[in-house]
């Protein structure tokens, strides 16, 4: 189901606590990093997603989706539109609850397939944001 409202986003935020973040980065000043850390500090778990790291924020990297060995909630992913049917897929494929697309990352046909697989979608939205909008 695609998922633009406050009920929608708090249900999401409220339940489902381990996150797969895709395109996670070291750099402290990068948005992905910054929300990272905002959620880690509100009692998610965030697992980095980045084939380029071994760890981040202390947590081990892996390389996908696919290799991570935990049931994941969520999948959030910080990488351009067109990128993002490959992850939606291996969210779909892990059994993820929800596929989350930062702002500014759309992509239709990624976001109808994951739906249609039974996923919740969220699109050019940031959990961070709607967090603190809606929970803090």
């Amino acid at each position: 189901m695609i998922i633009s409202d406050d009920a929608g986003l708090r249900r999401i935020l409220e339940n489902h606590k381990v996150i797969a973040m895709v395109g996670l980065s070291q750099k402290e000043d990068r948005p992905s990093n910054i929300v990272a850390r905002y959620l880690m500090a509100r009692g998610y778990t965030v697992i980095p997603v980045n084939p380029g790291q071994d760890e981040i924020l202390g947590q081990r990297c892996y390389a996908s989706l696919k290799d991570i060995p935990v049931k994941v909630d969520m999948v959030d992913v910080f990488r351009k539109s067109s990128d993002v049917p490959p992850f939606a897929d291996d969210a779909i494929a892990i059994g993820a609850k929800s596929l989350w697309l930062q702002i500014g990352i759309i992509n239709e046909d990624a976001a109808t397939k994951a739906s249609a697989a039974g996923l919740d979608v969220v699109m050019d939205r940031c959990p961070k944001i709607e967090y603190a909008r809606l929970l803090a």
